[in-house]
């Protein structure tokens, strides 16, 4: 067909349909935007046989939601990929193996970026990513996820910030010797002495400080101690589903006074409530020890094991969150917080994903969404980059400005 008839064609469906016209309409400002995702998963995938994000993949097959071809679909420009470690033993084996796991999952993303230069480019700063954008790549700012690679050595945060990591959140689902997860029993009552020390120094380098996976009582410690704000990279609100690892109204008042963003996640059972039927826990459980256990495996085994998935939720089947709730935490965020304080992220390949939001392909419906909420095209942009750039620039700027 030729480029004529097309745009022909095109008219005479927005004249008649106009539903479409405005479809279309949302898609460009959603393109216009730079769009940002504080917390990918994606890093745990690079390690697979036969796995490439130059690929398009489906998560319904091989269970990955983010890749090259589906970020441009999404009108994704780029994210935070996280060096994600689960807490082991808080031994000094244990701490070896944490730290030598967290570099080895660097290292691949390093390697994922230099074999695509074309494609992807690492970003240190804001002004950096939003360079990267203009030019039509896609920015990988490093994340960290779990304070357990650094021990009881702190100067290892320096090793990290030398491979490019800019945001270092303490904890993950248990205690640690940085501090109190919101879903552990909470040995320290908040941060760890070296837990503080981690908070002091992360203003001094200029790193984002994540309190994502903390307890209420570290994100106060957090919010009392650090000079710089604070960034929660993928949360969600107590108001909407209370859960301890949501932040209750009271946070997100706080967080804001202090300059900091909250990420609402796309993780259901953060949203909704989820039966527990013991059969589907053991079974789930068994799954995930061989999705996560360490080691490579085919793509083929990879595939299997989200069939498995696939069968168990299948025979003990659960509801799941939808994106309607995904929008009343991110409306209810925006309400309480301010429209300088929210962002997203969908926690994809890290459990993350609902009804109608299971990859970043659905993104520009989060545009969409906040449009018809009545938001403007510069409050959305606040939303999908904008403030979550604000905080690292500041971040960072605290740390140049305390440099003699």
């Amino acid at each position: 067909m030729s480029r004529r008839i097309c745009l022909i064609a095109a008219l005479l469906v927005s004249t008649a349909a106009p539903a479409l016209a405005q479809t279309a309409a949302e898609r460009a400002l959603h393109e216009s935007l730079v769009v940002l995702d504080t917390h990918f998963d994606t890093p745990a995938n690079f390690s697979r046989d036969g796995w490439n994000i130059m690929d398009r993949h489906d998560v319904k097959v091989d269970g990955s939601q983010v890749d090259y071809p589906r970020m441009v679909a999404g009108g994704v420009d780029g994210g935070f990929f996280a060096i994600y470690t689960p807490q082991g033993a808080r031994t000094p084996e244990g701490d070896l193996k944490a730290r030598d796991a967290a570099l080895v999952r660097g290292l691949e993303i390093h390697e994922m970026v230099a074999a695509n230069p074309k494609q992807f480019e690492i970003a240190l700063t804001p002004d950096q990513a939003l360079d990267i954008a203009r030019r039509h790549k896609r920015f990988v700012f490093i994340s960290m996820e779990n304070g357990n690679p650094f021990g009881q050595d702190l100067s290892l945060m320096k090793t990290f910030y030398d491979f490019g990591v800019r945001v270092m959140g303490p904890v993950h689902f248990l205690d640690n010797q940085l501090g109190d997860s919101a879903t552990d029993k909470k040995e320290w009552g908040g941060l760890s002495p070296l837990g503080k020390e981690f908070v002091a120094r992360a203003n001094r380098m200029g790193i984002l400080l994540d309190a994502s996976h903390s307890s209420d009582t570290v994100l106060d410690d957090m919010l009392a101690l650090s000079k710089a704000p604070i960034i929660l990279s993928h949360s969600g609100v107590r108001a909407i589903y209370n859960h301890p690892r949501n932040v209750d109204d009271a946070h997100l008042k706080a967080l804001a006074a202090h300059g900091g963003v909250i990420q609402i996640n796309a993780f259901s059972s953060y949203m909704i409530d989820q039966p527990h039927i013991p059969e589907r826990d053991a079974a789930m459980g068994a799954l995930m020890q061989k999705l996560t256990s360490p080691g490579k495996r085919t793509e083929a085994q990879t595939v299997a094991l989200i069939a498995a998935r696939a069968e168990i939720d299948r025979k003990w089947p659960v509801k799941r969150a939808n994106f309607d709730d995904y929008m009343k935490h991110m409306l209810h965020a925006i309400q309480v917080a301010g429209i300088d304080h929210v962002g997203v992220s969908g926690d994809f390949d890290g459990g993350g994903g609902l009804e109608g939001l299971d990859d970043v392909t659905a993104y520009p419906k989060i545009t969409a969404a906040l449009l018809k909420a009545g938001y403007s095209k510069d409050d959305i942009a606040k939303v999908w980059s904008g403030n979550a750039l604000r905080v690292m620039r500041e971040a960072q700027a605290l740390a140049l400005a305390e440099k003699p």
